[in-house]
């Protein structure tokens, strides 16, 4: 078995027989979806390769490959009567450098496009009769000249684009996201070349030969620039028979890694542990409001199957790198006003901050750059990054609550809020935590959450201080995916405990501890103390206060029935220590380890 990773030529992954996940079976729906159709999904999704399948399917040059393309797929057996019945052309506005001044860009797009005409001439040299002309300073005249000369050939055009927002996400990203958004406003307004682009394509589409096109990106932003020129593409991302269009389903997760265990000699009881794993590392994501059935990263997913199945074991790192650059958009939001409170919103499941009605979907650079931003609109653009996703929650009037899809993108939002709290204390973290995963002395972390987190907020920060808040620290100092599945308001049987670190399967040889624990907070008011006298107070005094020894009882009754869970589940392999941490104001913290009971 062959894992295409990295691979997104759909002719290259049949032919050298690699893994593919078949979706053939929606072209039907595709063709009867609409004839100009926005399709949106996260980066590295797999946008690129369901282009390249549908120019494989629809490519008048491959009829004689069609049996050897698709006959083995779903369609093959039941193909639509439009299969090989077009010419494709296909533009991929990733390979637009965005750099440059205005005439530089300008200049690569045409390059690009007239790049794409020029190879569409070679490759159906033999169907055409007519010349088609290049003019390197303007392609839409190239682009006109071509649709000259297929009119009146049997085959129309069917046109895809990839990643057609490519460079308003390159200006909304970049550090000089305000230099860029003349050069942005240049290429799209007005007479921009961008926004003459699609309005030849919308022309081209009302019987010039153009019968079909395709669009892919990752939000809706360049569209909603250019709507007059281009307002007839049908959005079909939020159809739930779309779905997992892209990305892979369980059942070919699990059928493929019980092939790569029984490979490695494994027994099927480490397999349904590796699908947990993944499960829990990758899957989750749900693009449609109706609950649907989540998917799983298809990248990430193809980067753990292809190390399990070479190395029969799971990688250290389970965060690719080729997707680790998804954090500048999490930055990008916490640099927003109000944007780093989103962020930690969703790092604690909130779900009065995460709730849409409709996501956001009528928005232009302007509005990114400069308007004022609200929560549904953050969140809108978290679920387009792919770092916030639907899940089955509703609100009481119905809204949607978006969370984060998994554990590998939940380590993208600790990362930053790390770094907007402690960005420059890498170094002592890490000693502070191993420190901890190795001994469990939690007073160490303490004095440090005490010492640095607590020093960063002022008075303004305690109306909205809660356990949320104490929680907030304690998992952004100690998330570590190599070592642990981290999770907080963990679900054990209908109870939520606030935090967990279980060891990863694979990392039990080392000397690490497996965590529980749950937090509370205890204003100054309730505590009837000043932040000054609490300082002076030994942890003795502290914990013989009577509000303290309120909030550590009620912690302890919660805790002793999910550690019991917890052990029945997991049983001897488990090295469970359980903690009950109280905290006052964000002065001080007040723990105890609750000791093992004799049943």
């Amino acid at each position: 078995m062959k894992f295409p990773y990295g691979i997104c030529d759909f002719y290259k992954i049949i032919t050298n027989d690699c893994y593919y996940a078949d979706r053939t079976d929606r072209i039907p729906m595709i063709e009867d979806a609409g004839e100009h159709l926005l399709f949106l999904r996260p980066r590295r999704f797999g946008k690129s390769l369901l282009l390249s399948m549908l120019e494989n399917y629809y490519d008048a040059a491959k009829a004689d490959e069609f049996e050897k393309l698709f006959g083995h797929l779903a369609i093959g057996k039941n193909p639509t009567k439009r299969h090989n019945r077009y010419f494709v052309m296909k533009w991929d506005f990733s390979a637009v450098d965005p750099q440059g001044n205005t005439e530089q860009i300008r200049q690569a797009l045409h390059d690009h496009i007239n790049g794409c005409i020029q190879r569409f001439r070679k490759y159906y040299s033999d169907f055409l009769t007519d010349a088609i002309e290049i003019n390197r300073s303007n392609a839409t005249a190239s682009f006109q000249s071509l649709l000259t000369a297929i009119e009146g050939l049997p085959y129309p055009l069917y046109l895809l684009i990839d990643e057609y927002d490519n460079f308003a996400n390159e200006v909304m990203m970049g550090s000089h996201a305000r230099d860029q958004k003349q050069k942005y406003e240049d290429l799209l307004y007005g007479e921009g070349l961008l926004r003459t682009v699609f309005k030849a394509v919308k022309s081209a589409s009302a019987g010039r030969g153009l019968d079909r096109v395709f669009i892919t990106g990752i939000s809706p932003v360049v569209l909603s620039d250019i709507t007059s020129g281009y307002n007839i593409a049908k959005n079909i991302y939020l159809k739930p028979k779309f779905d997992d269009l892209c990305g892979f389903r369980e059942s070919e997760i699990r059928d493929a890694l019980l092939k790569i265990a029984s490979e490695c000699g494994l027994p099927v009881r480490q397999a349904d542990e590796t699908i947990c794993m993944m499960r829990t590392f990758y899957n989750g994501y749900c693009f449609a409001y109706d609950r649907s059935t989540p998917v799983y990263n298809p990248t990430l997913s193809l980067y753990f199957m292809e190390y399990f199945q070479e190395t029969c074991q799971y990688p250290q790192q389970m965060l690719d790198s080729n997707l680790a650059m998804d954090r500048g958009k999490i930055s990008y939001i916490s640099r927003l006003p109000e944007g780093g409170q989103i962020i930690i919103s969703a790092l604690n499941d909130e779900d009065a901050s995460l709730s849409v009605r409709n996501l956001a979907d009528r928005f232009g650079v302007e509005e990114m750059l400069n308007a004022p931003k609200d929560n549904i609109f953050m969140a809108s653009l978290l679920y387009y990054f792919g770092v916030l996703t639907f899940s089955s929650r509703k609100t009481e009037f119905g809204d949607s609550v978006l969370k984060i899809p998994n554990l590998v993108i939940r380590r993208l939002y600790a990362e930053r809020i790390r770094e907007m709290f402690l960005p420059d204390a890498g170094d002592e973290i890490l000693h502070t935590t191993r420190n901890f995963y190795r001994s469990g002395n939690m007073q160490p972390l303490c004095d440090f959450i005490e010492q640095k987190y607590f020093k960063l907020f002022d008075n303004r920060d305690y109306r909205w201080a809660n356990e949320l808040t104490i929680k907030t620290a304690f998992l952004t100092l100690l998330f570590d995916d190599s070592f642990y599945i981290m999770d907080s308001e963990t679900s054990l049987e209908r109870g939520y405990a606030d935090m967990t670190m279980i060891v990863r399967p694979d990392m039990r040889q080392y000397p690490l501890h497996d965590f529980l624990f749950e937090f509370k907070y205890l204003s100054l008011k309730d505590a009837e103390m000043s932040g000054e006298k609490l300082k002076q107070m030994s942890v003795d005094d502290l914990k013989a206060m009577t509000p303290v020894r309120q909030k550590l009882a009620e912690s302890g009754t919660k805790l002793d029935g999910y550690r019991k869970i917890l052990l029945s589940e997991y049983g001897s392999r488990l090295r469970l220590k359980t903690y009950r941490i109280v905290s006052i104001g964000f002065e001080r913290l007040i723990w105890e380890e609750m000791a093992i009971r004799a049943e």
